[in-house]
């Protein structure tokens, strides 16, 4: 390589008119006009137009005829202020362009199976096997660029407020974290695995004991589940921990982190403190533990008016030990179609719901289905209790409590995008906090609903002799724009108390040893109140660029098979492999 780049192609201005440089770089297009080519060339920083006239150098351009889309070059020359009228200024080089004077060839390419810059439709599957080009594409790699600083912010953040960076093992011990591991077989352990983290959880509990107090970790993680839009089987969270603490101390810590991203990333004053609502509050209101508050439609309670009512649906389902509640479009009447109405009994199938009632609030009085059935005084209740006004359409779900949030839930959230009454230029943040300690698994029996090391609220405690769903964790999720955008809680720190959790787990004293005996051992030896929280980075970049896909924030993403299309992994190995490992495969493979 005989030329090498002076500047980038992002970097030249009108001030740079007259300067001799030389660029290097990806061959984005090419256009000829009168016997003169044109050349757009890009690197990572921008792109630059390059100009090949033959009364400068014949024999330069001629090769520059011979190039195509994405050729590597090298140039020189003298950059030229562009002739009047011709600047371009979406470009921040748009008022200058580079006459050559000389080129190298440093690479031919072959043709790309599709258009980098414009690869936004491609097909998923052809953009995820060449990923290497589609990451040479503008957006990908802006998004790769805020990715990455964003992380340094938050490194900064955090060694700025004396954490310390510690990084913790990825071959570890398989652990019940609420989803599979991958294994990984030990070779000079003969039948004995590793797996690969899903979050260091016991490690950095480990760390309070040791000592050190605040810890973080930009901590790769790794869990062997179904995946979807903003799910990875491998993923990068932002973890912390800190010792003699409580909720609110961890809670402000991340109230700062935000702060500090808004201001740096997006030049907007995070108000502090953020709202906080119980978990409790959140279902009944928006029908999710990660409620998006950037709209209305809140979901209000009217079992109490129809728990003698005369549409039998309605108190049926009171009577069953069910729910009825509904949601007030304002203003529905001229905005939502009797089909639009119609349709959200289908939708509401989804979650388990038998159907969607709705009424409308017309002038001449309430127009539905239903109303015929209603006793005297009822419709007065309701319209009070939901704020009705003339041109509202109200929406309603009757059944068990679980079928109720989650059918309410996701038709709160399909109005207000059908309705557009979100302002997606908005970056909503919230706590929703006091979440149940144990959900019941399908047995009946408690399960935790974050993890077995969450400390119980000290209020409760006595409850867990008595009433074990009815403990309220020191747990506390952070929300942004009704995603779940990092989690924590205030841990267990008592030995005895660790065990008692377990055994209401179902968890024997020599299953808790063999599973979390280091972690046991720890607690004896002077363990400090310590509480963290652990933060998806790819969520938060995700939600951060409004991306439709975690898989736009993230360099080299799995398919929804949780498969590498550039690699393709994973891949068959020998037979010779298995065996120095103790492993016999049951799949029968091609020869």
């Amino acid at each position: 390589m005989k030329i090498k780049r002076t500047h980038n192609c992002g970097e030249l201005r009108k001030e740079h008119k007259d300067e001799s440089i030389a660029l290097n770089g990806w061959v984005e297009n090419y256009r000829d006009y009168g016997g003169v080519t044109f050349i757009d060339l890009t690197d990572r920083w921008g792109l630059t137009q390059i100009v090949f006239d033959p009364s400068i150098s014949g024999e330069v351009h001629k090769i520059a005829q011979s190039l195509r889309s994405q050729d590597v070059i090298a140039v020189s020359g003298k950059v030229t202020s562009r002739p009047e009228g011709m600047a371009n200024d979406k470009l921040d080089t748009g008022e200058i362009e580079v006459y050559v004077t000389e080129l190298e060839v440093l690479n031919k390419s072959k043709t790309p199976p599709f258009d980098i810059h414009h690869a936004e439709d491609v097909n998923q599957e052809a953009r995820l096997k060449y990923r290497f080009l589609d990451l040479r594409g503008h957006h990908l790699q802006q998004n790769m660029i805020f990715r990455s600083r964003v992380t340094n912010i938050i490194r900064n953040f955090f060694i700025n407020n004396e954490f310390v960076e510690i990084e913790t093992p990825i071959l570890t011990k398989a652990t019940p974290e609420g989803a599979r591991d991958y294994l990984v077989p030990s070779r000079v352990n003969e039948g004995k695995f590793f797996a690969l983290p899903q979050s260091p959880q016991l490690f950095k509990q480990s760390l309070m004991i040791s000592g050190f107090d605040r810890y973080f970790q930009i901590a790769r993680c790794f869990r062997d589940e179904d995946l979807r839009a903003d799910r990875q089987p491998e993923f990068t969270q932002v973890d912390l921990e800190m010792a003699f603490v409580d909720q609110d101390d961890v809670m402000a810590v991340i109230e700062n982190l935000f702060e500090v991203l808004f201001k740096e990333v997006f030049n907007k004053d995070l108000k502090l403190p953020l709202p906080r609502m119980t978990y409790d509050q959140a279902m009944l209101e928006y029908g999710k533990d990660a409620p998006d508050l950037r709209f209305g439609l809140k979901i209000v309670e009217l079992s109490d008016v129809f728990k003698d009512s005369g549409f039998g649906v309605f108190a049926n389902a009171i009577a069953d030990g069910g729910f009825v509640r509904a949601i007030n479009i304002k203003n529905g009447v001229d905005s939502l179609s009797r089909k639009d109405l119609d349709e959200m009994t289908p939708f509401v199938k989804t979650y388990r719901a038998k159907g969607a009632a709705w009424i409308k609030v017309n002038e001449d009085g309430p127009q539905s289905p239903i109303v015929k059935f209603f006793k005297g005084g009822e419709i007065e209740a309701l319209y009070e209790k939901m704020g009705a006004e003339t041109g509202d359409v109200l929406v309603f779900i009757a059944d068990k409590e679980s079928v109720v949030c989650q059918s309410l839930g996701a038709l709160r959230l399909h109005f207000a995008k059908k309705l557009n009454l979100i302002d997606e230029n908005e970056l909503n943040l919230s706590w929703v906090v006091d979440f149940p300690m144990f959900e019941k698994d399908s047995d009946g029996n408690p399960t935790p609903t974050h993890h077995p090391f969450t400390a119980p609220k000290p209020e409760d405690v006595d409850k867990l002799d008595e009433d074990v769903f009815a403990v309220k964790s020191n747990a506390y999720d952070i929300i942004l724009n009704g995603s779940e955008a990092g989690g924590g809680s205030v841990r267990i720190h008592d030995n005895e108390m660790q065990q008692k959790i377990f055994s209401l787990l179902g968890i024997d004293e020599e299953e808790a040893r063999e599973k979390f005996g280091f972690l046991l051992e720890a607690l004896q030896y002077g363990a400090p109140p310590h509480g963290g929280l652990a933060l998806g980075l790819d969520r938060i970049i995700m939600l951060f660029l409004k991306a439709e896909s975690i898989r736009e924030v993230i360099a080299f993403p799995k398919t929804q098979k949780a498969t590498c299309l550039m690699t393709d992994a994973p891949g068959d190995v020998s037979a010779e492999q298995l065996e120095e490992l103790c492993i016999e495969s049951t799949v029968e493979l091609e020869d």
